[in-house]
């Protein structure tokens, strides 16, 4: 049964009308299904709290895969007022960054054939750092450290661990601006060390794919997509570091009797201008850009391992990137709003940017097709890339889902598991897994998630992102 207060606009769109402290409305992009499933978590109240934030403009978002958070419900966008808002580390989360690439490869997975293909997990297996705490392969000095921070992806692909190529197809071009490596406390800065290119655990993965079905044929042209081919995913963030910046700041903020504390402590928040809001922001942003580094430098040992395991050179292979989107930040933005071009701080939660056909941020080859929006599922079922439209630009401050979203608790997925061998009943469904721990496969067994392809038939039908290709899991690194 859906909650009375909530107005239904139509199959996708279901308001929360302003009252008590909401300065604004809430919005909640869903279905009837997903929409009850929603309900009983406490995503719509902490909605209810971000729109009661200071300088908020426009609504307060939740997308289709949306669940309780910290602070702001993970799949939460909202957009602030330069001067009169506040920005909020509840807004973008612990794991800053966490976010997602595809690359397209020249190959067909029938033509390699399906127990290859299975073998080359063991090879991403041995190369790939995945698992709690794990390190990667370039432990950094402190003057690496800096760089990285200030420079993002860009700092691996100076050092051969990529092409400038790859810095086109990544949103900010893999660097957001604003970064201050000394606003990055030594902490945080220890336990980052020796992670740039590592997956970490949890719902981090590394993945091939089998592209199953194209539902835009135009659109998965210019993205380089078709039928059969074999692609890769990966998702990962910036793993200890990024944790570390956002329980750092939350502290900062907690003791700062110049920033806002409402009801909710975990929205704690502070002006952008203040002093220690601009140090989150900076920090923030170096946080970012050590996940942008941390999944070129996993992108590079990913072309390198699958290229000795089929005995192909790069040109061969061509694993060239289709895109890379953040989740988990805040970013100062140029959106209309009313009728007005206004500069904004857009937090997304939880979600991905999706900008439509023209927009000049744009790489030339995506002009006419708009961005590739990325969205990815279970182990067990499938992944889906949309593209970002001018629908989202008008409506979710460009924004989209960006996966399926938790339907059960880590612990709950854990007891579901109790006595089952998942990497047998995967195997069953034609999917290998290799993982470093029993318990995360237990917590990230499929049925813990939302079906994405419900998520992605929001956001298809509300006409924010449409469906350009679905693809199928074949092989999976988990930590």
């Amino acid at each position: 049964m859906i909650r009375e207060d909530l107005i239904k606009i139509d199959d996708y769109h279901w308001l929360i009308p302003r009252r008590g402290e909401m300065r604004t409305e809430g919005m909640v992009l869903a279905s009837a299904g997903l929409l009850e499933a929603l309900q009983g978590e406490g995503a719509i109240e902490q909605l209810m709290g971000v729109a009661s934030l200071p300088g908020i403009v426009g609504r307060a978002l939740a997308m289709p895969d949306a669940h309780q958070g910290y602070g702001f419900p993970i799949g939460g966008v909202a957009a602030f007022d330069p001067r009169e808002g506040v920005i909020c580390p509840g807004g973008v989360g612990y794991d800053i960054n966490c976010g997602v690439r595809l690359l397209r490869s020249k190959l067909s997975v029938d033509e390699l054939g399906e127990r290859r293909i299975a073998g080359l997990v063991d090879i991403l297996a041995a190369v790939v750092p995945a698992g709690v705490g794990e390190g990667g392969g370039h432990r950094l000095d402190d003057k690496g450290m800096d760089q990285v921070l200030g420079q993002g992806a860009a700092w691996a692909v100076g050092r051969g661990l990529g092409a400038p190529e790859d810095l086109t197809f990544c949103e900010a071009g893999g660097s957001l601006p604003g970064a201050e490596p000394a606003a990055v406390s030594e902490r945080a800065r220890k336990r980052g060390r020796d992670q740039a290119g590592s997956l970490g655990a949890g719902n981090h993965f590394l993945e091939l794919a089998r592209v199953e079905e194209v539902f835009d044929a135009q659109a998965a042209e210019a993205f380089g997509l078709w039928p059969g081919q074999l692609v890769v995913w990966l998702h990962s963030g910036s793993r200890g570091l990024g944790h570390q910046v956002c329980d750092d700041y939350l502290r900062v903020l907690a003791k700062d009797s110049q920033a806002l504390h409402p009801r909710d402590r975990q929205l704690v928040a502070a002006k952008p201008s203040s002093a220690n809001g601009a140090d989150y922001l900076a920090a923030m942003a170096a946080a970012a850009n050590f996940a942008f580094n941390n999944r070129q430098v996993l992108t590079h040992l990913a072309r390198e391992a699958l290229g000795k395991g089929l005995g192909l050179g790069p040109a061969a292979l061509g694993l060239g990137l289709v895109y890379d989107v953040a989740h988990n930040v805040a970013k100062l933005e140029r959106h209309k709003v009313e009728g007005r071009e206004r500069e904004l701080w857009v937090h997304r939660k939880g979600a991905t940017r999706a900008l439509g056909p023209g927009h000049p941020d744009l790489p030339s080859r995506y002009a006419q097709a708009g961005q590739p929006v990325l969205v990815p599922g279970d182990m067990g079922r499938a992944s889906y890339v949309l593209k970002g439209s001018a629908r989202a630009e008008e409506e979710t401050f460009a924004s989209s889902a960006h996966g399926a979203g938790r339907r059960m608790s880590r612990a709950q997925a854990k007891k579901r598991a109790a006595g089952r061998r998942l990497d047998e009943e995967l195997a069953a469904r034609r999917v290998v897994v290799r993982a470093k721990s029993r318990a995360t496969l237990a917590e990230e067994m499929p049925e813990a998630y939302k079906d994405v392809t419900e998520v992605v038939g929001v956001m298809h039908g509300s006409g924010v992102a449409p469906l350009v290709a679905r693809t199928r899991p074949l092989a999976v690194v988990k930590g």
